[in-house]
């Protein structure tokens, strides 16, 4: 892109899109997350589950999870994502509902690897919902907004769960907190808009200053000729296994931080979920910080290697002392959690930036499943390895080695974009 297209991006796009992604993406997140804290609260002793078959029984959410994220982008992207999300609010909200009325195993996984296939659209359906509607200089900062569901759902998941486990037993946190979703669907069905051009409370000129940036965003990038060049490229590979391992433990540590503060610590479940809290508080701020750095600067890479990095020597420091220095190992798994959530919005702002529109959603959907199975990964190992050994300790080294490989690959891996400098350039202002 040479030369300068006149327009106005219209600054009503982040707050008419914005709530609405990140309520739903919150309300995805609640529904994958309050397993650790049924397990920790009484779930496994009532179903008569060990150690073992609990964290599979995490984990399978993700192996659902993993199976459909590809076909789910590719879907939103050809045809739409607001009916895609539509039916999968309903589905997920079901499931996660009827967790709290199962008394068997079997069907308890049944409903775990259920409710990950429900869910398995929304993240990449997202991510090219966003691409639809923001440009380079904005991509960032979007996807944080995003991606700011997860840890701020589990902040206040975290200290409402301890609360209604109390109140209502395991059964009843389930029960009420899957409704929520199955109400939102219909608010999303109402508000969403697909594409610059299905939205109604843009003015035709509005409509084609978006569509215009975002079509000459493309016109410096490589062309992709199908789905499979673009899985084969070094690149997609590359940010494939960060995700993956980068996942490992990201989501041990979600999945099973509430059960191991509570082992080390000795305290009730009400005081173990405002502990489990402090991390996701932390991350808010740092995920806005650094996206705004991300797209102010143009540093992707930067931000992911920064991040990552800080969270797996915290995460190993933490490891390292023990729970004989309860309250030191515990700030240092605060810092650990929020460095990790940090980098998002600005990883997955890259993947737009060095592939053209036609393979976009394809390799978004292929990074987000690998880090589906890194998810996998993490949750049942992390979970056995308790079981295993009776303490955190085994997992701990499996989670520090899983980031320690992600900060490697990033530091070995080309960010940078087809893109030439001229397309970096704001070309747009915005207004309100």
């Amino acid at each position: 892109m040479n030369q300068k297209i006149a327009g106005i991006l219209p600054a009503s796009r982040w707050r008419k899109l914005i709530p609405i992604a990140f309520i739903t993406y919150s309300l995805a997140y609640l529904d994958r997350a309050n397993y650790g804290f049924g397990a920790a609260a009484g779930l496994a002793e009532d179903l008569h589950i060990t150690p073992a078959i609990s964290s599979l029984l995490g984990a399978l959410f993700f192996l659902g999870y993993f199976c459909f994220q590809v076909p789910g982008g590719i879907y939103a992207e050809k045809h739409s994502a607001k009916r895609l999300i539509f039916w999968s609010l309903i589905l997920w909200g079901a499931l996660a509902t009827a967790t709290g009325m199962v008394h068997s195993v079997a069907l308890l996984a049944a409903i775990r690897f259920l409710l990950g296939v429900a869910e398995s659209v929304v993240m990449p359906a997202m991510l090219i919902f966003l691409s639809h509607w923001f440009t380079r200089e904005e991509r960032s900062k979007a996807n944080t907004f995003l991606f700011l569901g997860n840890p701020i759902t589990v902040l206040w998941m975290s200290i409402l769960s301890g609360y209604l486990v109390n109140s209502f037993g395991w059964r009843g946190m389930f029960i009420i907190e899957g409704v929520p979703a199955i109400l939102w669907a219909f608010i999303w069905w109402r508000v969403y808009a697909d594409r610059p051009r299905d939205a109604k409370w843009l003015s035709e000129p509005e409509k084609r200053a978006v569509e215009n940036a975002l079509a000459a965003e493309q016109q410096s990038i490589k062309p992709v000729k199908n789905y499979r060049e673009a899985f084969r490229s070094p690149k997609v590979l590359a940010l494939a296994f960060i995700h993956f391992f980068w996942n490992i433990g990201m989501y041990g540590f979600i999945m099973w931080l509430p059960s191991m503060l509570k082992s080390a610590s000795g305290m009730g479940i009400v005081a173990t979920g405002w502990l489990s809290a402090a991390p996701y508080l932390l991350a808010v701020p740092l995920m806005l910080g650094a996206s705004w750095f991300s797209d102010r600067f143009q540093q992707r890479k930067a931000i992911v290697l920064l991040f990552l990095g800080l969270g797996a020597v915290c995460f190993i420091a933490s490891f390292t002392l023990g729970a004989t220095h309860f309250w030191i190992s515990w700030g240092l798994l605060v810092i650990a959690g929020g460095a990790m959530y940090t980098p998002y919005g600005p990883f997955f702002a890259a993947i737009p930036e060095m592939l053209p529109r036609n393979v976009v959603a394809g390799a978004m959907s292929f990074v987000v499943c690998f880090g589906a199975l890194g998810s996998f990964v993490g949750a049942w190992i992390v979970g056995y390895l308790n079981g295993l050994t009776g303490g955190p300790a085994a997992s701990y080294v499996f989670m520090g080695g899983s980031l320690i490989v992600a900060v490697l690959l990033t530091a070995f891996t080309t960010f940078s974009s087809q893109a030439t400098p001229a397309a970096r350039t704001p070309l747009f202002t915005e207004r309100g």
